[in-house]
């Protein structure tokens, strides 16, 4: 709501509140005093004004109008302050349910409450009157903070969802550039690691052929060894894929990098803390491993301190080198590629810290990386006790405001009468209503209950109370909070039907989902008939007790007529709302569906278009290198990993242009399995944690259709949304392939099962969803073709 209607609706209530007076006294031609007239403009104006302001302070806003009411009802006439009194607060009270949190606005609603009573006891004592305005004013405060809480939690649920669909439109766009940046630093970290690492080795070697022959043996081992590595490591760079292993604890990896370096005659030593595994310790290992490649580089043989401390409050990463010594010679110097420190601070960037890197004073080189430590997960502040403190008090000040016009303005003698007046019956019956209210959810079934036990009281309190008021009125106010828990109830039942698809054994077939859809049809209808019988009751006892000229039979006939309009009404606008969330529900995730099956598809096709540059450059010559090592022919080795380097560093020139393949832009490849963890990473910027899980029984390469149709059902039943962690596990039992989904509860739903069973019988599978949330497809391995080439391939399908 903008500033405009913010001052509209206060100026729209002054103008209904000087209808009802003073324009009500001219009418009937009656003017009113001039100092009554006086305090009116006096009270309207702060009124007005703080209304106006309502959303930037709206606890105080809403102590203004209350207070400002309170004293200008003391010398002013009955209905002077009806609408600000009421309407008035009930607008700031609706502020600051949406605007504060649900502590505030429940304390609010207890001290208006409790204001309200006390002003009626302050200005007309305990029995004199019904009381029924007090019981009208509370409930329209708690309608106010109710309608506000939903309000609140609608549009905290509204803007979830349309910042999870803007992360998800921002991730389609993202992904693929991701994964092109991804395996562009993994490009240099690999390769430029290990083949430097040749060269190092290979120059250091062939300058000391002449006094020390062995090294050369050493270095050809080495070149050989590492070129296989390479291999290796590029073809996990291509297509990574779930460990297939329990995987070194970060602190082994860089202790393992470390004593790497030292078989390199570098000097190195270390300071290392135990780091959890994530985000922290990849970012700590790539900066490690960088930093000691450029001295290896730039300064053979200088002494290298690797710290890095993981504590509370921050981790840091350090690596300190000093000068080289003296007519060392740096074989490596020229072979980079100028992007090592770009790298190493968008590791340290996408890690949540920061990484600076200069010389040192006594002219060595230092790298030092500040990344998030132990508590750096961000914790909501929780509101201090002192701020809970102050509001108590502040509530109860506002509760004892009423007695000021008592003390101020004037003083009546209440009535000594013992009665208790229906007023404060009616008060407690509502009290009673609100606290089921609160249980609902909790305890939908109990609350309802509750609600309908008490529905027969209020014609009780109306002849205890001696009640003369409208004698519909009373029951009516009973029939609120039941129609409430009705709407809510259909609501609720909108989401139970459309997810009664799926049983409690987690079968999905037709002959359970209807009976599921049954129970839940004839649990609803069964309360709200109850509710109708017994408000239908309330109502006819409450008129038969006052007495009426109609015949007796059409007093229950109209009541319950009546009762079933409303409770209907009550009904039809729950289910209305239900069905228009899973509507919206539903159309959300059809888009992040589609948005993340595009996202895949454009970054599988960045990873295979890479991948093919690859398999032509540096794994070519990596090859070439290996065999030349094994040849022993040391310095054609060395070259031929310096003509690696210079392909690599090539390629990573070719590689943000992000230019079409030979296929053109019109064809894409097809994702594959390999392509799962591209999938898991697109569901987790969308807000859900996904697993993927590859057992060492699967091979590296499967046959094509088992491949795709993998994949697919992976995407099947990751598409169906859920909030759950999901985990999806791959297996090979005997020539099946198993695929086994966890933490997908929709996937069981009939139509996404047709999906899959389509899928699975084409290849003579078969589908089973053994316990609740869990799918299990099982694949054939025999008969089907597996391809030549390797499986990074990927199959090309005509671009959407």
């Amino acid at each position: 709501m903008n500033r405009t209607d913010d001052r509209l609706l206060p100026v729209l209530l002054i103008c209904v509140q000087a209808a009802v007076w003073p324009g009500a006294e001219l009418v009937r031609g009656d003017v009113p005093p001039a100092s009554a007239l006086l305090v009116a403009v006096l009270v309207a104006g702060p009124v007005t004004a703080a209304l106006a302001l309502r959303r930037a302070r709206p606890v105080v806003a809403l102590m203004l109008v209350a207070a400002a009411c309170a004293l200008g009802a003391g010398p002013l006439p009955v209905g002077a302050m009806a609408v600000l009194g009421t309407a008035g607060v009930a607008l700031a009270l609706f502020t600051v349910a949406t605007e504060r949190d649900t502590f505030t606005a429940v304390l609010c609603v207890v001290a208006l409450a409790a204001w309200q009573l006390l002003q009626n006891l302050s200005l007309h004592g305990l029995s004199d009157r019904d009381g029924l305005d007090l019981v009208l004013t509370a409930l329209l405060y708690a309608t106010a903070c109710g309608t506000g809480l939903l309000a609140r939690r609608t549009r905290r649920a509204r803007g979830t969802a349309e910042r999870m669909l803007r992360r998800a439109e921002a991730e389609r766009h993202r992904l693929p550039a991701v994964e092109r940046r991804r395996m562009e630093r993994e490009l240099h970290d690999v390769s430029a690691h290990h083949l430097t690492a040749v060269v190092v080795t290979a120059g250091a070697a062939l300058g000391l052929r002449d006094r020390r022959p062995e090294l050369a043996e050493k270095a050809l081992e080495f070149a050989a060894e590492t070129g296989r590595e390479v291999t290796r490591a590029l073809g996990a760079v291509r297509a990574p894929a779930p460990s297939r292993e329990e995987p070194a604890s970060p602190e082994e990896r860089l202790r393992a990098l470390v004593a790497g370096f030292r078989r390199l005659d570098q000097r190195v030593e270390y300071e290392i803390d135990p780091l959890p595994d994530g985000v922290v310790a990849d970012a700590a290992y790539g900066i490690v491993r960088e930093a000691l490649t450029n001295v290896a580089r730039h300064a053979p043989g200088a002494a290298t301190t690797v710290r890095c401390r993981y504590g509370d409050a921050r981790t840091e990463v350090v690596v300190t080198s000093a000068a080289p010594p003296a007519g060392a010679t740096a074989h490596g110097a020229g072979l980079g590629s100028g992007r090592g420190q770009g790298f190493l601070r968008s590791r340290a960037r996408e890690a949540g810290g920061t990484l600076t890197s200069g010389p040192t004073a006594e002219g060595g080189w230092e790298v030092r990386a500040v990344l998030p430590g132990r508590s750096a997960a961000p914790v909501e502040a929780s509101v201090p006790r002192s701020y809970r403190f102050a509001q108590v008090t502040a509530a109860v000040g506002l509760c004892v405001q009423p007695l000021l016009p008592v003390l101020v303005v004037r003083s009546e003698t209440t009535s000594s009468g013992s009665q208790v007046s229906a007023g404060v019956l009616f008060a407690l019956l509502a009290a009673a209503q609100a606290v089921a209210l609160l249980w609902l959810r909790r305890a939908p079934r109990a609350a309802q209950c509750v609600l309908l036990g008490l529905a027969p009281l209020w014609p009780v309190a109306m002849a205890v109370g001696e009640y003369a008021g409208p004698v519909l009125l009373p029951p009516a106010l009973g029939m609120l909070a039941t129609c409430v828990a009705l709407a809510a109830d259909a609501d609720a039942n909108a989401n139970a039907n459309a997810n009664a698809d799926v049983d409690t054994d987690g079968d999905a077939d037709s002959d359970s989902a209807v009976p599921a859809r049954g129970r839940h049809s004839r649990r609803a209808w069964i309360i709200a008939s109850a509710a109708v019988a017994v408000h239908a009751v309330a109502m006819s006892v409450a008129v038969l007790d006052r007495g009426t000229e109609l015949p007796d039979w059409t007093v229950p006939a109209g009541a319950t007529a009546g009762v079933a309009l409303v409770m209907g009404a009550a009904r039809w606008a729950g289910a209305l709302r239900g069905r228009r969330d899973l509507a919206a529900r539903g159309a959300r995730e059809e888009r992040i569906a589609a948005w993340t099956e595009e996202a895949v598809r454009d970054a599988w096709a960045e990873r295979r278009r890479i991948a093919a540059g690859l398999e032509t450059t540096v794994l070519a010559r990596a090859a070439d290198m290996v065999a030349e090592a094994e040849a022993g022919r040391l310095g054609t080795a060395a070259d031929r990993a310096r003509e690696a380097l210079a392909a690599m560093r090539a390629l990573l020139d070719t590689v943000p242009a992000g230019e079409p393949g030979p296929n053109g832009p019109e064809l894409r490849p097809q994702p594959t399995v390999q392509a799962l963890d591209l999938l898991a990473r697109q569901c987790r910027a969308t807000g859900r944690e996904v697993e993927i899980r590859l057992t060492d029984r699967v091979p590296e390469r499967l046959p094509t259709a088992v491949d795709l149709a993998a994949y697919h059902a992976a995407e099947t039943v990751l598409a169906v949304g859920g909030e759950e962690p999901a985990v999806l596990e791959l297996d090979v039992e005997g020539d099946t392939l198993t695929l086994t989904a966890t933490g997908v509860p929709r996937a069981g739903r009939p139509a996404v099962r047709q999906r899959l069973a389509v899928r699975v019988a084409a290849l003579g599978g078969d589908l089973t969803t053994e316990e609740p949330g869990a799918v299990r497809l099982r694949l054939p391995l025999a008969g089907a073709q597996v391809p030549e080439q390797a499986p990074q391939r990927g199959h090309e399908e005509g671009a959407r």
